[in-house]
């Protein structure tokens, strides 16, 4: 039988590598079409990037983040770590991705509402 503390670490060290995986997804894919990683700067998109680690979420580096959060919660084992996580997501969709919604649906139009409407925000 695993002890806590072991099966804590494992779960912690596997999502922080699903984490890595899917921020290294999103680089790569942006790379790929030669268009803005930059948050700050929505506006500068030339593409929108809706295939691979896009089919799945809108947002997958704010979901790569949130996984480190949450490995982290877990690894420490503590209810007022679990704190962060709740916080990020609620500061990142009022203050970063609902803005970048905006300059999105402005830029793309159609195509960005329509891949809006088929793909969830975070997972």
């Amino acid at each position: 039988m695993l002890d806590p503390t072991s099966l804590r670490m494992m779960v912690g060290v596997g999502l922080s590598q699903i984490s890595a995986v899917l921020a290294l997804a999103v680089v790569v894919h942006f790379w790929r079409r030669r268009t803005t990683i930059n948050p700050i700067n929505p506006d500068k998109a030339s593409h929108l990037v809706t295939y691979g680690v896009f089919r799945l979420s809108r947002n997958p580096m704010y979901l790569s983040l949130l996984l480190l959060l949450v490995a982290y919660a877990i690894r420490l084992d503590s209810l007022a770590v679990w704190i962060a996580p709740v916080v990020f997501v609620a500061y990142v969709t009022r203050f970063q991705i609902m803005p970048e919604e905006r300059v999105l649906t402005k830029k793309f139009g159609e195509a960005y509402l329509t891949y809006k409407h088929r793909t969830r925000r975070w997972i």
